[in-house]
């Protein structure tokens, strides 16, 4: 049985890209963007290697993996314990890749290999951070593409730090950006917020995002909306005032509700009727209290998290690239 691993640094070797390919259940995809991203990468110069973390797939994605890895000496392989989440495999692979430039892409082909040498060459003039932002969407619902407009927008109303808008993990990172992202030992990772929050000099490439070719999203709404609140919680504190002003609003607009029954009583005579009142205001009041310690309960949950300092992952088994170059590619014919 393979030896557990946690994060690891293995001694590097002289490579010019890397490409990191976080994977969970895609079967059905790995071999055609297997053939597709290394005819991207045959005209490219100098060494690279691929790098596809499983992120503990339950079907045959490991098996096709192995596979793969066998044929083409170029391919690398890291298998995570379970299914620790995108934004971990996304760290064990810049963790793993030896490139002096890293490109992360998904392997359903939404993102097309072929764009690759626009990003080396922009990382070539000059560029640390080479982001891709999608021009089109094909293959989404009007729904996901307008929540998702929606909310980089709305974090970067509350951001400390401006988010690229409509960018996904589809980038290129150079060695020093990668570096910088491997120096932060947070645990719950918002890694598209992270890539801004480094800096370095950063340029932005357009391009049309295609449909999946096969299989399923792994993001279900739900899924979703817990991410924006991890991206929100961890790069602002707005919401924490939000419900601190939220509070002091209430709170003076009791203080002057009262101030005017008081006065209804003893200057006009009226008796105070106001049950309904009573019972509406009360539950305004509980329903502020209550969204607040839900606010304050998202960022303690996350202190919880961040105290106990588990590590992001755990790899299960690396396999890494036997030798880099473009002469390799066993199967993509």
């Amino acid at each position: 049985m393979s030896k557990m691993l946690s994060s690891l640094t293995y001694l590097p070797q002289p490579c010019m890209l890397s490409v990191v390919i976080p994977v969970y259940n895609e079967e059905e995809v790995l071999a055609p963007f297997y053939r597709r991203l290394v005819a991207a990468l045959a005209d490219l110069p100098g060494r690279f290697e691929i790098l596809f973390v499983d992120d503990g797939s339950t079907d045959s994605t490991p098996l096709a993996l192995e596979t793969i890895r066998k044929h083409d000496p170029i391919v690398g392989v890291a298998r995570l314990t379970r299914n620790f989440g995108k934004e971990g495999a996304i760290s064990a692979g810049l963790q793993l890749a030896r490139g002096q430039a890293v490109v992360i892409i998904d392997a359903d082909l939404q993102d097309p290999p072929e764009q690759i040498a626009r990003m080396v060459q922009a990382w070539q003039a000059g560029a640390e951070v080479v982001n891709m932002r999608r021009r089109s969407r094909d293959g989404e619902s009007s729904l996901k593409k307008s929540t998702a407009h929606i909310f980089y927008r709305a974090i970067n109303l509350v951001s400390e730090v401006p988010i690229a808008e409509d960018v996904g993990d589809f980038r290129l990172l150079s060695r020093r950006a990668v570096d910088a992202l491997n120096s932060l030992p947070e645990r719950c990772r918002f890694m598209k917020g992270m890539f801004s929050w480094i800096g370095f000099d950063q340029v932005t490439l357009d391009y049309d995002r295609h449909a999946r070719l096969a299989g399923k999203t792994k993001w279900r709404y739900w899924r979703l909306w817990n991410y924006a609140l991890d991206g929100i919680t961890s790069f602002s504190t707005a919401p924490l005032k939000f419900a601190m002003y939220t509070g002091f609003i209430s709170a003076v607009g009791a203080f002057v509700y009262a101030l005017y029954f008081l006065s209804k009583a003893l200057i006009i005579g009226d008796p105070v009727q106001g049950f309904p009142t009573l019972i509406v205001t009360i539950l305004l009041v509980g329903g502020l209290q209550l969204l607040a310690i839900g606010i304050v309960g998202e960022y303690v949950g996350r202190l919880y998290i961040e105290v106990k300092q588990r590590p992001q992952y755990l790899l299960y088994n690396y396999q890494p690239a036997l030798m880099h170059g473009a002469q390799a590619g066993g199967l993509a014919s």
